[in-house]
């Protein structure tokens, strides 16, 4: 598949601080790719430079094969949509998608049926008239979609764009934008700092930390097989077995017998806490070592409150093949 983004050990300094170190990637057309990490990981950072904002200290941006040095961001074949949407507030629906066309020397007759198609992408035919003002938070961030879209970019760059959504309207957009994608074939790079979120919506993830590429994978392998402790850490709870491997909290199991066959392995606990969730039960548990353990246990049995309680001791089983080995080396060191 042909790369639509190539970064080329790309660092960004300001002043004496290094935000981005030597990043390498190649992300694919029509690829969704997320940038994922905390606050100040630089992930930001490395958007803003694909979009010509900030520019590189050093190293070389491709963008569907073209260099972007010296590239203006208005001459790019990218379209930034930011967290906040910065709608327009005076303008209609329809000009705020239209508003970007007027510096393409777009025919004025073609202008309408852009914005039409780009407002069909995105679900809000009949709301063309509408301020935003009078619209949900939903209906905004579609919005700012459809006047990305309407430009027809090579690479739509998004900047935390759900962040400003309530929990429930947040998962649903979710799965909207990842139909969107799939459906427009565009190249998406999405930059979030929910674990849940790029796991959801990404094809491939990189996890960044200080400015560097810890892992960048397929989504299942950086949440399955994390590269480094960090990236265990990171994306969701992490058992670290012996400083060497990593076992998934879900993929622990307490049991009353010590002996287990084929690829499993056992040891010794004592039960320190137990937290019942509905369909889940968390327990922390130490081993005689005195390593803190979490185990996730889906609740398929009914709940029998005598089953296991605080102090109890019981042994911690999990498939050989579940533990990761851990490895500390960042991929673009």
């Amino acid at each position: 598949m042909d790369s639509a983004v190539e970064i080329s050990s790309v660092t960004k300094s300001f002043g004496d601080f290094l935000a981005v170190d030597h990043v390498s990637l190649s992300i694919a057309s029509g690829e969704f790719f997320s940038l994922l990490g905390p606050s100040g990981c630089g992930k930001t950072t490395l958007l803003r430079m694909l979009a010509g904002f900030e520019h590189p200290t050093s190293g070389s941006l491709r963008i569907g094969g073209q260099e972007m040095a010296g590239v203006p961001p208005y001459k790019r074949p990218v379209n930034l949509v930011f967290q906040q949407y910065a709608l327009f507030p005076h303008l209609t629906v329809a000009a705020n998608v239209a508003f970007g066309l007027r510096y393409q020397n777009i025919p004025r007759g073609d202008v309408g049926k852009r914005v039409s198609e780009a407002l069909e992408m995105v679900r809000l035919v009949g709301l063309e008239n509408r301020k935003p003002d009078q619209l949900s938070g939903g209906q905004r961030q579609r919005v700012a979609l459809a006047r990305a879209l309407v430009l027809r970019p090579r690479v739509l760059l998004l900047d935390e764009p759900l962040g400003a959504l309530d929990q429930k309207l947040r998962k649903e957009m979710q799965v909207e934008l990842k139909n969107l994608q799939k459906h427009l074939g565009i190249t998406f790079i999405f930059v979030t700092h929910d674990q849940e979120e790029a796991l959801t919506m990404s094809d491939r993830i990189a996890v960044m930390n200080a400015g560097k590429v810890e892992q960048a994978d397929a989504a299942a392998n950086v949440f399955e097989r994390p590269a480094t402790r960090f990236v265990a850490a990171f994306l969701g709870a992490a058992n670290i077995l012996e400083d060497r491997f990593i076992v998934r909290p879900e993929k622990l199991f307490l049991r009353a017998e010590a002996a287990c066959e084929g690829h499993c392995a056992s040891l010794p606990v004592t039960i320190e806490e137990r937290v019942y969730q509905g369909i889940n039960t968390i327990w922390t548990v130490r081993t005689e070592r005195g390593q803190r353990l979490t185990v996730c246990q889906q609740n398929t049995e009914p709940f029998d409150p005598a089953a296991a309680i605080v102090g109890d001791k019981r042994h911690l089983w999990w498939d050989k093949h579940h533990a990761v080995p851990l490895a500390e080396a960042k991929p673009n060191e």
